[in-house]
């Protein structure tokens, strides 16, 4: 996010059962300067079946009161746009659950992406980006999953190219792999 003084993008990136989303909490949590409001939660998830609804309550109980919490499965960039300021840290858990609604919804991956990079660049705030690490597997038997792994892949690239902090997660430990001269990850 470069021009924005003050101001940082952060990706926090891993496999699934990684850490990466109760880390990226409390990375967020350590950013936030305890003022009521510093805390927005866009979620991409949808409930759609009770094991997604299981997760999700999983989710919002780590989570203390101060958050505020919108639920974004497609909109993501317009969301991104009404919400971001200087006083505030967003979290977006995730950019590929994003990704899933928009393939399912037919949407125009290429004018998402941009839009999400327009959103980004305009952003006066510190925006954390939970993603999943699916390149490091097997190669997808059917053309859809192969489809979704590509994207992921080329959306997880470019996001990392902008972004100010890159975190990578195994299991539980944050690898830095991309920060400013100094910069530690926080322990929690």
């Amino acid at each position: 996010m470069a021009g924005h003084e003050n101001t940082y993008l952060t990706l926090v990136i891993g496999g699934a059962r990684s850490g990466k989303s109760t880390w990226a909490e409390g990375y967020a949590r350590s950013m936030a300067a305890g003022g009521e409001n510093d805390l927005l939660y866009l979620a991409t998830a949808g409930a759609e079946d009770e094991e997604m609804r299981e997760r999700i309550a999983i989710h919002q109980s780590r989570r203390a009161e101060r958050w505020s919490t919108l639920e974004v499965p497609l909109n993501l960039p317009e969301a991104l746009r009404e919400n971001c300021q200087a006083d505030r840290i967003i979290l977006v858990d995730c950019l590929t659950l994003w990704l899933s609604n928009l393939m399912a919804a037919e949407r125009d991956l290429h004018g998402a992406f941009d839009a999400l990079l327009a959103a980004l660049e305009e952003s006066n705030g510190h925006v954390v980006l939970v993603s999943n690490e699916v390149g490091l597997g097997i190669v997808p038997m059917n053309k859809l999953a192969r489809d979704f792994r590509d994207h992921a892949g080329r959306l997880n690239q470019t996001i990392a190219k902008i972004a100010d902090v890159a975190v990578f997660m195994a299991a539980g430990l944050p690898m830095t792999l991309k920060a400013p001269d100094g910069w530690q990850p926080p322990r929690f």
